[in-house]
């Protein structure tokens, strides 16, 4: 029988009466049985959170590191039993999910130490002789309840670049869990009641869209952070109020690989990029822009590579790409395979749904309006196009609605130094994928890819309010 898990909410572990049935992408087995929080609980989560904040704004940097290392602790001492699960819940291959695990602990970490050192800095203010004898000082404040809403993509990781930024800033959070796969987060309650976090300070919870809407409504939420899809994030935007809004959105990923580039290198990276997770990441390689005189080449060592690929099992050690989400994510790729397909594009390898296996695709004379090209495809596929001229393909790769990274893979320093000034994206990563991310890092994207920035410390900085202290040097009266 399939293990029952309770949301924790304000500081309690409950249940509701309308079931949550979480199965396997791969196989349909049921791994777990959970529950919707209801209306009542998202307002007990809300007024506990408020109430906790009372406390939670006055622990010193010491406490709040502790608990965040705390955390980590607890998370390393579990980190198989968590990867096991998200390999079954999310269908994410193991030796993937151990690595989600891994940076789970790092972010935690990083969070403790980020927890010591937010600091504040010394103003002068005597620039004008009616302001002599004056100096500022600034000091950063926590705001209040964050409301967090994370992705089914990396259901741990991306969760805790909400949780544990919170926590580190002296805040509280009310966190929605994905619904394909809560429980990791729910598993990892357990660590937060047992790391000393004043009751209320954290709610963990999957919620019904009716239900999660307030966390984008109720203006007791001083800020929202979401990741997910740009459609639903900039519709969240613009019905938040005067709250804060944080938005980690999608994106269909450039690569540029440039005539002196290391081939070798680039091809291996590009599959990784392209097909870890089954393309699901939001920075995961869509586009690729070879040189023309390296075209042939990198087309054939990339379906070369891709037929080595192991297909199949989550839980297989040997499993390079899993199952797709659900049956809609694999139907929707295959029909924009086969319209791309139909507006001229071939396909070198892969193109067509398994079940929910979706095979490692590549792409080439594929229209720019294509919705394999244009949209974010969230899926194994990527797209191959031809240039001469270096400047041309920068500008493909900003011919597009989103901007979250790029990558560049050049033996040129100009040209890397060029590609940093030119490409309208958030990070621009120098001979490695736009896939490449390590956690302390600002992560964020502009267009269509969303609002400021992620990455513990530029969280922090959202989560927390700049406040000026004036100091007038009073001569002595005597």
């Amino acid at each position: 029988m399939a293990r029952e898990y309770r949301y924790y909410c304000a500081g309690e572990w409950r249940s509701s009466d309308q079931p949550l049935e979480v199965s396997n992408p791969y196989n349909g087995a049921v791994v777990g049985i959970t529950s919707f929080a209801t209306d009542q609980d998202l307002e007990d989560a809300i007024t506990a959170a408020e109430r906790a904040f009372q406390q939670t704004k006055q622990l010193q940097s010491y406490e709040r590191a502790a608990i965040l290392q705390r955390l980590a602790d607890g998370l390393a001492a579990r980190q198989e039993e968590f990867a096991r699960l998200m390999a079954q819940e999310a269908g994410k291959p193991i030796r993937d999910a151990r690595t989600e695990v891994a940076r789970g602990v790092f972010t935690l970490q990083t969070a403790a130490e980020e927890a010591k050192r937010i600091g504040g800095e010394l103003i002068p203010l005597d620039l004008m002789p009616s302001s002599q004898g004056r100096v500022g000082i600034t000091r950063r404040f926590p705001i209040g309840v964050i409301a967090g809403i994370s992705p089914f993509n990396f259901p741990l990781n991306l969760a805790l670049h909400k949780l544990a930024p919170a926590i580190a800033s002296g805040n509280t959070i009310v966190l929605k869990v994905p619904t394909h796969d809560p429980l990791t987060m729910l598993t990892f309650a357990e660590l937060v009641e047992q790391a000393g976090v004043p009751k209320g300070t954290v709610s963990i919870m999957p919620m019904d869209r009716t239900v999660g809407d307030r966390l984008v409504t109720d203006p007791r939420f001083k800020m929202l952070s979401f990741t997910g899809s740009p459609a639903v994030g900039w519709d969240m935007k613009a019905r938040a109020g005067k709250k804060k809004v944080v938005l980690e959105l999608g994106g269909n990923a450039g690569v540029v690989v440039d005539h002196n580039a290391n081939l070798p290198l680039a091809v291996s990276r590009v599959r990784v990029g392209a097909f870890a997770y089954a393309g699901q990441v939001c920075i995961s390689v869509q586009r690729v822009y070879i040189h023309r005189s390296r075209f042939d080449e990198f087309a054939t060592r990339l379906v070369e590579e891709i037929k080595q690929m192991k297909i199949g099992d989550p839980l297989d050690e040997a499993t390079d790409l899993g199952p797709m989400i659900d049956d809609k994510a694999a139907k929707r790729t295959e029909d924009w395979v086969a319209s791309a397909v139909s507006e001229g594009a071939r396909v070198l390898i892969g193109g067509k749904a398994e079940g929910r296996i979706f095979q490692p695709t590549v792409l080439v004379d594929v229209p720019p309006t294509s919705f394999v090209c244009s949209r974010e495809a969230f899926a194994p596929l990527v797209n191959l196009f031809p240039f001469d001229d270096f400047e041309e393909a920068l500008a493909a790769v900003n011919d597009s609605d989103y901007g979250l990274q790029a990558g560049v893979f050049t033996a040129s320093l100009e040209h890397a130094l060029r590609a940093w000034e030119v490409l309208e994206v958030g990070g621009v990563i120098i001979n490695d994928i736009p896939t490449y991310r390590i956690d302390h890092m600002p992560y964020g994207g502009v267009k269509d890819s969303g609002l400021s920035r992620e990455g513990l410390r530029y969280a922090i900085e959202d989560m927390t309010e700049p406040r000026l202290l004036v100091l007038n040097r009073v001569p002595d009266p005597s």
